[in-house]
């Protein structure tokens, strides 16, 4: 490819409302262009990245066995209907009408499209398993789209759906698509990490994240460096931080705390470790009529150490906040505890609550816990002997580098992430809806049990900037790059030697198989290598005419500090080394 046939249009500075680096050096590059908040095109430059992240999706989804399809952008909303979404999901889901006043919605995932598809053409236990899979754009209303290509509303996505015939086989095809993705991941040259995830409103029963490593990320990864423990931290086990609860030693004392409402005020005040301390959150639960108006509240009371936070995620697996829980109003608060928060505790309520201790505080004694009164705490506060035990114990908090790893082979650490990837098995979530069955060996309808399987093909580019990049610009890894190698040769238009040995490196590495780039637009040297390096080709040759009278040409890596020689006649064979996959 030369330039002058290509489109390359790089700006020395990024548009204000680029926010994050990836968006910043995305349109520097000239690889996308805005058209409305969170719609972009994707320009030449961008569209060649997409493609080759699109190529390794394709290949070894089908070395996994998935068979490709096509689903639609627009889709009925009856489908969305049969499964309660078209109501549950919120403004993010783009409802429309057509001529006709019937109902449309713009997809944001496919799998009522999917699930009905596999109950018209899945009928038997012969045809299963099977795995469907597509690369379409999706589109998702956010209410403040953000970050370039990393949080827009319209994005191309690559979903999959397993179809089996129990849980086992089931478990089968999700550990063949896990597997499947590790070699994506592998492939793109990225430094990821595959973690337990929970799996949030989409449903399921067993889900991974695979995160791209960024500084930048929005997902805190929780891992553990001495094994294979990895989740992300809203699932991520907070084990108790206590072996085993000691006896009491100190007597229950109020002690006045005039204005420290927060755990660390009231520690410092106290001089005491914020680990002595326990933090009350409070929660309720609503049962609503057929108007949908509250007939009846239930106070919950969660109890923390008071260096550690809740985690909200953990909070809404516990039996009788499933159905969802809001934080308690202050009115609800001052009915139920006597006192306005910051000074709340388990002892001396008015009316009963619901009690669900973390398992940290469960096994704590001699605790610091509120008062239920303006301006005090209690200290020596004891389990059974000052309060009841707790209606429940549960795992509520979110986890702490140097916590115990939950299996037990070392502590954990945390590092940011970008999430890219993520794998589900739904079960019958969908099936069961949509009434999705096969008929088995004995001629019984049974349900299908689905997987569901997505990457974000146009988030990756984002994800892998972020991940890599410098003062420069964009650093590509090698498979995904929009060129591998950029000829640039200097003073080409008054030098015929120059110009007959670009063209000639040009066409030998093409021939090779090289996806290289002459730059024959007749720029300067400096503002030539300024726009390879923005854009981020992993590999530039100059060709002068100095160095071809000594028989050289320089080479440079993306990564390289500077500039090394190399004999032209060694040239082939030391790119061919280099972008070996």
């Amino acid at each position: 490819m030369k330039a002058s046939q290509f489109f390359v249009s790089t700006l020395k500075e990024a548009p204000a409302d680029a926010e994050v680096v990836s968006h910043q050096l995305m349109m520097r590059a000239g690889m996308i262009k805005r058209i409305g908040a969170g719609i972009y095109n994707y320009m030449p430059m961008g569209l060649r990245v997409i493609r080759k992240v699109e190529a390794i999706i394709r290949e070894e989804m089908t070395r996994a066995g998935a068979v490709e399809l096509l689903m639609p952008v627009v889709q009925p909303a009856e489908l969305w209907q049969e499964t309660g979404r078209f109501d549950k999901m919120g403004p993010e889901l783009m409802r429309v009408k057509d001529r006709h006043g019937r109902d449309f919605i713009i997809q944001p995932t496919s799998e009522e499209v999917m699930t009905d598809i596999a109950r018209q053409e899945l009928r038997s236990y012969k045809q299963l398993p099977k795995n469907f899979y597509h690369i379409q754009t999706k589109f998702r209303d956010e209410r403040r789209p953000r970050f370039g290509v990393m949080r827009g509303r319209e994005f191309t996505m690559k979903d999959a759906y397993s179809f089996d015939r129990d849980v086992a086989a089931a478990t089968v095809s999700y550990q063949g698509m896990f597997a499947a993705y590790q070699r994506i991941f592998d492939r793109f040259g990225l430094q990821y990490r595959a973690v337990a995830a929970d799996t949030g409103a989409i449903g399921g029963e067993l889900s991974h994240e695979f995160q791209v490593i960024a500084d930048t990320g929005e997902d805190a990864i929780v891992y553990c460096p001495s094994s294979d423990y990895a989740a992300n931290i809203e699932l991520a086990e907070g084990v108790a931080l206590l072996s085993e609860r000691a006896s009491a030693s100190q007597a229950l004392t109020k002690t006045a705390t005039p204005g420290k409402s927060t755990c660390e005020d009231v520690a410092a005040l106290l001089a005491l470790p914020l680990t002595q301390t326990v933090k009350s959150l409070v929660l309720a639960t609503d049962e609503l009529n057929d108007k949908g108006e509250i007939i009846k509240s239930t106070i919950w009371l969660l109890l923390l150490r008071g260096d550690h936070d809740l985690n909200e995620v953990k909070a809404g697996k516990i039996e009788g906040l499933k159905a969802g829980f809001r934080f308690a109003t202050v009115a609800e608060i001052e009915e139920h505890f006597g006192c306005k928060p910051g000074y709340l505790g388990p002892i001396n309520l008015l009316k009963p609550v619901k009690v669900v201790a973390d398992r940290t505080v469960a096994l704590m004694s001699d605790f610091v816990c509120g008062a239920n009164e303006l301006d005090f705490h209690f200290t020596g506060a004891n389990w059974g002997r000052d309060l009841p035990e707790p209606d429940m114990v549960a795992d509520l908090r979110n986890v702490v580098a140097g916590d115990p790893s939950p299996d037990g082979q070392g502590v954990l650490a945390i590092q940011r992430g970008i999430e890219v990837g993520h794998v589900f098995l739904l079960g019958t979530k969908y099936s069961a809806d949509m009434k999705a069955t096969f008929l088995d060996e004995n001629g019984k309808p049974q349900l299908m049990v689905m997987g569901c399987y997505g990457i974000g093909v146009t988030r990756i580019l984002g994800a892998a900037i972020e991940q890599s990049h410098d003062a420069r610009g964009i650093i590509w890894p090698d498979a995904i790059a929009p060129f591998s190698v950029v000829v640039c040769p200097i003073g080409m238009d008054r030098s015929e030697e120059v110009k007959a040995a670009a063209h000639k490196l040009h066409d030998d590495l093409q021939a090779l198989g090289i996806d290289v780039l002459l730059d024959d637009r007749g720029e300067r040297p400096g503002a030539m290598f300024a726009d390879w390096e923005l854009i981020g080709v992993p590999h530039r040759v100059v060709i002068s005419d100095r160095g071809l009278k000594e028989g050289q040409v320089e080479y440079q890596g993306r990564r390289d500090a500077e500039a090394s020689k190399l004999a032209l006649v060694d040239l082939l064979a030391h790119l061919k080394g280099k972008l070996k996959p």
